[in-house]
């Protein structure tokens, strides 16, 4: 058995834009339901939602019927959940606050085996197909897509050392921390700052890695796009459950 190819890091590598959507409800059963609608990818989100190792596994097993590539965001630049993400059959993995080049190349080493890198050997996991797939150990990194978060004033002065790095695929640049980083918190559409997004994702695409972004907002995600933006989450489950609940309601309630 062969391992299974990563259609979202081919597509990248191609330059072909990939639309996604954040899912951060934390079910099994939602991701079904979105992973049937469309999109390109969606972001399994462990950073900022109770999602654990179980539940994301569940949300990757619901999502595996459909061409809809998981990628699942880990709370942390950490070694240890980073494995046992990549165990569970996580292919793509988003990991946040990754601030200089050191940061992003120890990111990579975590999800490369020695010599290349420390992350551990375990022979009959998911990832492997329960040991079925031949020479896994070997050849596992050239299906495994790393995407890196920038979002500090600190990190977006790194970009283009953060992008020299060997194994990163992508940097993804994320608004609201960013917005808080240069003291606008609870923004993320801000006049003074979007301009410096826009010239983020040139820089990004300049040196030759795949630029990312999310925001609800179209004219948003429009300008992003057509900065070069290749992957960019357009909404979120929990807000699109949210805003549409109360819409309904209100329909009905005044």
């Amino acid at each position: 058995m062969d391992i299974p190819p990563n259609p979202f890091k081919r597509a990248l590598k191609a330059g072909k834009v990939q639309i996604g959507l954040w899912s951060s409800l934390s079910s099994n059963y939602s991701v079904e339901v979105i992973a049937g609608a469309g999109f390109d990818w969606l972001l399994l989100d462990q950073e900022h939602s109770p999602n654990d190792l179980e539940s994301v596994l569940s949300q990757l097993q619901a999502a595996a019927a459909y061409p809809s590539h998981p990628i699942v965001r880990v709370p942390w630049n950490d070694m240890v959940t980073i494995k046992r993400m990549l165990d569970a059959g996580a292919q793509s993995l988003l990991i946040p606050y990754v601030c200089n080049a050191e940061e992003a190349k120890a990111a990579v080493s975590y999800t490369r085996y020695p010599p290349a890198g420390v992350r551990g050997v375990a022979g009959t996991t998911r990832a492997t197909r329960f040991g079925r797939v031949k020479d896994y150990a070997k050849r596992a990194h050239e299906e495994i897509c790393v995407l890196v978060q920038v979002e500090t004033e600190e990190a977006m002065k790194n970009i283009e050392s953060i992008c020299a790095v060997d194994g990163v695929d992508g940097v993804f640049i994320g608004p609201a921390d960013l917005h808080a980083s240069m003291g606008y918190p609870g923004e993320t559409s801000n006049p003074k700052v979007l301009p410096l997004i826009e010239e983020a994702m040139r820089r990004i695409a300049k040196a030759g890695k795949a630029p990312g972004y999310l925001t609800p907002i179209e004219a948003d995600a429009r300008r992003m796009l057509a900065a070069g933006t290749l992957f960019c989450a357009v909404g979120a489950d929990v807000g699109l459950l949210a805003r549409s609940a109360e819409a309904l309601c209100a329909k009905y309630k005044s």
